[in-house]
């Protein structure tokens, strides 16, 4: 039963995972190159509801595994995991639900959104003032490669089990043990990618990244720093990553 529990709790983060990148990409989309309608479509009250129904939707994709008993401990990975070849069909509908459909939008979605990042940067060739910053254009880039890293890592896992699936006496003995591994670790360490990402691409992130391991030799001065930021935060403007957002918006009037 523990073995159960872990493996359940373990694939409502990895789904609802997938599927708040699936909901952020239309988020963005929806504010960029709809931003008249953006208002109306993500109120406050309807957000609350799209937030509700992206886990929903978590808790009924992973419930199934109880009944189909899908999760068992795998020595292999020394975790409690989902067993590719306990159901071919509810494998199949995993790896589409799991993998494909959240990709297909997320690609529909970023695409849409170079293509007006690049438009702006076209026009603004012709115009003396420039109106896309260049924090823009490294926001977007950062959220491109998040997910690009996200597709490579995950492949590889859904890949193997949507071919076991398809013919399990055939493709099962013929994927080797380390293959699998290896691909079962790429998923995983997806998330550890990401911070770096940030660190790389994001200017707010590595001073943070600095501050903190500044603080591993200085504590004192780490601390002096956190009361003065909240002294001062109350006179600060807005977030730039706000900011950013808002300039795009207005170019896309």
């Amino acid at each position: 039963m523990h073995c159960k529990l872990s493996g359940f709790v373990m694939g409502l983060s990895v789904i609802g995972s997938i599927f708040n990148i699936a909901a952020i990409a239309i988020n963005r989309y929806c504010y960029i190159c709809h931003s008249f309608a953006y208002d109306k479509v993500y109120t406050c009250w309807n957000t609350m509801l799209y937030v509700c129904l992206i886990w929903v939707l978590t808790v009924v994709a992973t419930v199934p595994n109880f009944f189909i008993g899908s999760l068992e401990y795998d020595p292999r990975i020394y975790s409690c995991t989902f067993v590719q070849t306990a159901s071919s069909y509810y494998t199949i509908a995993v790896v589409i639900i799991h993998f494909i459909v959240p990709i297909t939008i997320v690609s529909f979605c970023y695409f849409r959104i170079w293509i007006l990042v690049i438009q702006v940067r076209r026009r603004v060739k012709s115009e003396t003032k420039p109106r896309l910053k260049p924090s823009d254009f490294r926001n977007f880039l950062t959220m491109f490669v998040v997910f690009v890293i996200f597709a490579f890592c995950w492949a590889p896992l859904n890949f193997i089990g949507l071919a076991v699936a398809i013919n399990p006496l055939e493709m099962a003995p013929k994927i080797p043990e380390w293959l699998f591994v290896v691909s079962y670790f790429m998923a995983y360490f997806n998330s550890c990618l990401n911070a770096i990402i940030y660190g790389l691409l994001n200017q707010n992130f590595r001073k943070e990244y600095k501050r903190i391991l500044m603080s591993l030799w200085m504590p004192r001065l780490f601390f002096q720093d956190t009361s003065k930021g909240g002294t001062e935060g109350q006179k600060s403007k807005p977030s730039p990553a706000l900011n950013n957002n808002d300039q795009i918006k207005t170019d896309t009037l």
